[in-house]
């Protein structure tokens, strides 16, 4: 980390951010504008996601932003769940509405009222249905990115004849999650299942992928949910079987949002503002001539061609022929987190060679002008691959396993804190008691982020009570 993430990690984020133009704040609270890069950011996300998506059956459709109040009451632990955040429509032309209408915090109701007309015979399923969309949810304390009023996400609605087909689907989709995650934003995930308290609001069970932040708190990125029957049976979407018989379907839910734009700067970023992956950065490669360029046309025409060699190769380039001093714009687009810079000028040009650097290392390479578009190339591959191992590096470093007691978490705390150092999460036994995992969290602000599915150590003793733990758990803080 650097001295500025050290010193205050939030105020880091938000400079670094609105630097780099990724948004803007607006006069409705909670709720930013996404600036083009930002934007963007999120578009090679859905770009990826949709894909994977729509290459496992599913197909895209669109629901209503507005949601009635009653839809909500016939499911008791979602509404009890999603009852302090809803803000709702009152009146409408003038007039007083006879029933309330919520804006959606996410859309299990409306799509359990529609499927159970869609839906009539075993040979209308599985019904597998992805939504691109916005949602609303009145957060008291917000994050630009992270967690904010409104913000942007996809919603998975699927229904299926039998638990064992809705549960295949529910792993398949958290996995498809973390091979996005890994892949594409070079952020690696722990998968597992949440505890019971952290499950989502009318869920049997709640699956998830968990991040770390450069600061050591966890980061929700993605979760998948197992259904069962309960909103079919709330409802009423039912089948009729092969033996002529009424069944109720098995449902899932599952969402990723735009909190991956804020995960991806938490977990690259430095002290010179953004480090964004190759394959989801806007630009992945700029142009910049230096030197006495303008007296040496050649300088401008060989840049020409490497801008077309790159975008004959399908990378993001741009040239910045701005009259801005070389320094400036090293340093404005280190800030934006451009994978790959170019310096071009009269000396290179004599030696056939460009230099090259790359976001994430010191120094800089010569590479030889017939080579440079294959060079280009590997050098954002190695450097996806880099910033990928580096997160990982970083959240080993940061995960621990020696950590058995509550009293050893407070230790563990308290000298962390002393030594400049962040906590960071700890891998412990639970012995599944709410309980316990209420006096942890209000002793330590420390949550259970999952139960992973393949830990790297087993823990036999419950943190708070030291009884027999049935569950190894992840704990941390979290945004």
């Amino acid at each position: 980390m650097t001295n500025q993430q050290k010193n205050d990690f939030t105020s880091w984020y938000i400079d670094t951010i609105q630097k780099a133009d990724l948004m803007d704040y607006t006069p409705v609270r909670g709720c930013i504008a996404f600036k083009p890069d930002g934007y963007e950011i999120w578009e090679h996300i859905q770009a990826e996601m949709d894909r994977r998506f729509k290459e496992t059956g599913h197909r895209n459709a669109y629901f209503p932003m507005l949601i009635p109040e009653s839809f909500f009451e016939k499911e008791k632990d979602h509404i009890e769940g999603f009852s302090p955040e809803l803000p709702w429509v009152t009146e409408a032309a003038g007039e007083k509405l006879e029933e309330r209408l919520a804006l959606r915090p996410t859309s299990e109701t409306m799509v359990g009222h529609l499927y159970s007309d869609w839906i009539k015979s075993y040979r209308d399923l599985p019904v597998l249905i992805n939504q691109w969309a916005n949602v609303f949810r009145w957060e008291k304390k917000t994050l630009p990115f992270i967690r904010t009023s409104e913000f942007l996400w996809q919603e998975g609605h699927t229904a299926h004849v039998d638990e064992e087909e809705a549960r295949a689907e529910t792993m398949q989709m958290l996995n498809i999650y973390k091979e996005v995650v890994e892949e594409l934003l070079a952020i690696p995930v722990y998968d597992g299942q949440k505890t019971p308290s952290e499950r989502f609001a009318g869920a049997v069970d709640t699956y998830s992928i968990e991040a770390m932040m450069k600061d050591g708190k966890a980061v929700q990125a993605g979760t998948s949910h197992y259904l069962g029957t309960k909103f079919a049976q709330a409802f009423d979407i039912k089948y009729l079987n092969k033996e002529n018989k009424h069944e109720f379907v098995h449902t899932t839910s599952w969402g990723t949002s735009t909190r991956l734009i804020g995960s991806v700067i938490m977990v690259h970023g430095d002290e010179q503002g953004l480090v964004l992956p190759p394959r989801v950065a806007p630009t992945q490669v700029v142009l910049i001539p230096v030197g006495p360029w303008k007296k040496n046309p050649e300088i401008m025409e060989r840049l020409d061609k490497i801008y077309a060699e790159l975008k004959a190769k399908g990378i993001r380039v741009r040239l910045d022929d701005s009259d801005q001093s070389p320094g400036y714009k090293f340093n404005e687009w280190e800030l934006k987190g451009v994978p790959v810079r170019v310096e071009l000028g009269p000396r290179d040009l004599e030696n056939n060679q460009a230099i090259i650097k790359a976001r994430d290392e010191e120094e800089k390479i010569s590479v030889d002008l017939p080579t440079i578009a294959d060079c280009i190339e590997g050098a954002l591959n190695t450097m996806q691959t880099r910033l990928l191992d580096k997160a990982r590096a970083f959240r080993e470093k940061h995960s621990h396993t020696h950590v058995d007691s509550l009293e050893q978490l407070t230790q563990h705390i308290t000298d962390s804190t002393e030594n400049g150092e962040i906590p960071g999460w700890i891998l412990a036994g639970w012995c599944g008691d709410d309980a316990c995992e209420k006096q942890v969290k209000e002793k330590t602000k420390f949550t259970t982020r999952n139960i992973p599915f393949n830990p790297p150590a087993t823990k036999s003793t419950c943190i708070n009570c030291g009884t027999e733990a049935k569950y190894t758990v992840w704990f941390s803080r979290a945004y």
